[in-house]
């Protein structure tokens, strides 16, 4: 438990010891947004919001275990970066249109992320607005399925590999560890 402190420490350090950061990380903290994407309500919390009219932006805070580390993402069948693997890019794009709804306001994304390596890396990331609007109608294709699994009217499809399914996971059956796979 010290250690995960330790580490959290010095990430917290690494972005505190960087003459950019209050630049960048300047504006409203954990500002709430809220608006509709395809008819369904969606509530944000921005870790750092902007609103300069002239350049407005967010910033969401992230840590990773390694900026460069690949990470398998079953419905590619390939390798992705880790703001691909975690929904990111998805998040981001839901923010950006909550801002636009909220303050009437088009804000640049941008993600901060330090890394849990002994001596943190940080970078600050751009998205691309091609790839947020990637992510935003395939999120119009499942939206009614993700509202109907948070109304409880139909179960979700487990993955079996994220947190949610590892907290919920049962020993029903016995595998061979043949069976094991591995990314």
């Amino acid at each position: 438990m010290k250690k995960q402190f330790t580490d959290a420490d010095k990430m917290i350090k690494a972005l505190k010891d960087d003459p950019s950061f209050p630049y960048i990380y300047k504006g409203n903290k954990e500002a709430i947004v809220t608006g509709k994407i395809n008819g369904i309500q969606w509530m944000g919390k921005i870790d750092c919001l902007n609103l300069d009219a002239k350049n407005s932006y967010f910033v969401d805070l992230k840590t990773v275990d390694d900026f460069h580390k690949k990470h398998w993402d079953d419905g590619q069948h390939k390798f992705v970066n880790f703001a691909q693997q975690r929904g990111y890019i998805l998040q981001m794009a839901i923010y950006k249109e909550l801002i636009k709804q909220t303050f009437g306001i088009n804000a640049r994304p941008f993600i901060i992320a330090v890394s849990k390596q002994s001596t943190p890396d940080k970078a600050i990331y751009s998205i691309p607005d091609e790839d947020m609007q990637e992510q935003l109608n395939e999120l119009q294709e499942c939206q009614e399925h993700i509202r109907d699994v948070i109304k409880g009217t139909v179960k979700p499809i487990p993955c079996g590999h994220c947190d949610y399914c590892r907290m919920h996971k049962t020993l029903g059956s016995i595998q061979s560890i043949d069976d094991i796979e591995i990314f």
